[in-house]
């Protein structure tokens, strides 16, 4: 092989890697400011009435692939990654995902997110692999993706994410505004 292909096949290479790391980047999810509900938002809110800094809004704890800030855009034929972390104050024995995007206040379930065991989703803070059930006091990081099926319509919807425990009650859940595009 002369030169001129060598240095060809190293430049086509090279770009290719540049554009590999561009793609695994953009798949990262990135922190946006989103609404806290459930006892999350509960707590927060108690904390604003006894005259504490705290507000229902967190852009440090969740993360959404391609996501910086609200509204997000969520591209069909594309799949879109979730990540948050989380403090349960009680034992939890089973946790299931509540998903839906609300179009004109109508909850409609992402299909194959929603209403899942979310347990396999749970890692430690330091990134190890974690199971339910959990302790309580213990800080996780919760995974998970969900696809944006191309059958989906182009609105703008209401994103609700929850973790819901054995009891029936939301350990955790955000809202975020989002739209659903080409």
């Amino acid at each position: 092989m002369n030169a001129l292909a060598v240095f060809a096949l190293a430049a086509l290479a090279a770009v290719l890697a540049v554009q590999v790391a561009a793609a695994a980047e953009q798949a990262k999810p990135a922190p946006v400011e989103v609404e806290i509900c459930g006892v999350e938002a509960a707590k927060r809110k108690a904390k604003a009435a006894a005259g504490d800094d705290a507000d229902i809004k967190d852009k440090e704890n969740i993360a959404i692939s391609n996501c910086v800030k609200a509204p997000c855009r969520l591209r069909r034929k594309t799949t879109t990654h979730v990540e948050f972390k989380f403090t349960p104050d009680t034992e939890v024995k089973t946790l299931k995902t509540e998903v839906n995007a609300k179009i004109l206040g109508i909850p409609f379930p992402f299909i194959g997110v929603d209403n899942t065991n979310a347990c396999g989703g749970i890692f430690l803070a330091d990134g190890t692999k974690a199971s339910c059930p959990l302790k309580a006091g213990q800080e996780y990081l919760y995974r998970n993706k969900f696809d944006i099926l191309e059958i989906y319509p182009k609105v703008k919807v209401l994103v609700h994410w929850a973790l819901v425990n054995q009891n029936g009650e939301r350990i955790l859940c955000f809202n975020v505004p989002a739209k659903i595009t080409s």
